[in-house]
């Protein structure tokens, strides 16, 4: 048994990763603040082992006591959505980057080891893809307020090295691409969780821009999979991987295979920037990782394709509805 740190350990990402670590018969401790995570997301887990901690990461003195009684720490604890944040840019920037700073910071002192998730926005207008760990970060005009979550990650991308290299801190990072699955809450803007409910609802799919912009779609149990494996392995301390799946699809195509899934009667709607969003946004023609390096490092390679993601998706949300349904 190992004692493990989560933060944001009740988000839809952190919650998988509390689920997979309990049930291989960890202790557990989570720390969130509940601003986009949910106890909802962790009500099914009753067990001894997990302990959870209502708090912000950026309070050194809540997270020191915790930090000095685990060995690992999952630092997924930021803002995330593209709505979200494009909503309350000042409080993302500044969440991603103070949190990450306290987390290193106490984590340093205590001398544990630290798993950062990290995104594939860091890539930023890059036109090299699949997109490799080595790449050039490019990203756009700092008036187009949709980089400032780039910028922000890729900062605490920075600080971690800085930790590394400085403090001997051993910190590996994870850059995530578009990492979906039960639990998943459309609220934030999350694009498959919304066009699969407005097809069960058979409401207008809503695309922002033309949908010719292309993203791939990783698995949750995949990606925690992965995670866990990184954390595990000591040749892993100081390096950055991409995790995700390889498999490309355009905003159109994925809303046609949501539809075909769902066997709704629901059809396209464009919407452009300039409405769907305040004004500065900015968007990345393609997202693709080139997992070459984490396969090298852990044998990773995503398991399920996107129709069965799809499927997956679908079959969970159509029993979330049964069970509103039930409660009314």
């Amino acid at each position: 048994m190992k004692r493990i740190l989560i933060t944001g350990g009740a988000g839809f990402i952190g919650s998988h990763v509390t689920e997979q670590l309990l049930q291989k018969g960890h202790e557990v401790w989570v720390v969130d603040n509940f601003s986009t995570g949910s106890r909802e997301n962790l009500a099914h887990l009753h067990v001894e082992h997990l302990h959870i901690i209502e708090g912000d990461v950026r309070d050194e003195a809540m997270l020191e006591p915790v930090m000095n009684n685990v060995e690992q720490v999952y630092h997924l604890a930021a803002s995330v959505g593209v709505k979200h944040i494009m909503d309350n840019l000042v409080a993302s920037i500044h969440n991603n980057i103070a949190g990450t700073e306290a987390v290193l910071k106490v984590a340093s002192r205590a001398g544990k080891k630290v798993l950062l998730t990290s995104t594939s926005e860091v890539y930023g207008k890059s036109s090299d893809t699949p997109s490799r760990e080595d790449d050039d970060l490019r990203m756009g005009e700092t008036i187009k307020s949709r980089w400032s979550y780039a910028c922000s990650k890729a900062l605490d991308e920075y600080l971690a090295f800085a930790y590394y290299h400085e403090y001997q801190l051993p910190v590996t990072i994870v850059r995530l691409f578009n990492t979906v699955g039960e639990r998943q809450t459309s609220k934030y803007g999350m694009v498959l969780p919304t066009f699969i409910r407005q097809a069960l609802r058979n409401e207008p799919l809503t695309i922002h821009g033309n949908g010719e912009q292309s993203r791939c779609f990783g698995y949750v149990r995949d990606v925690v999979w992965a995670l866990e494996r990184l954390m595990e392995s000591s040749k892993t301390v100081g390096q950055v991987y991409n995790v995700g799946n390889p498999e490309q699809v355009t905003i159109n195509e994925l809303a046609d295979r949501v539809i075909a899934a769902t066997e709704s009667t629901s059809v396209k709607e464009y919407i452009p920037y300039t409405e769907a969003y305040k004004s500065g946004f900015d968007d990345a023609a393609r997202r693709q990782p080139n997992i070459d390096k984490v396969y090298r490092a852990i044998g990773f390679q995503s398991k399920h394709t996107l129709e069965e993601i799809i499927y997956i998706m679908v079959a969970a949300e159509r029993q979330s509805l049964k069970v509103v349904r039930a409660r009314a």
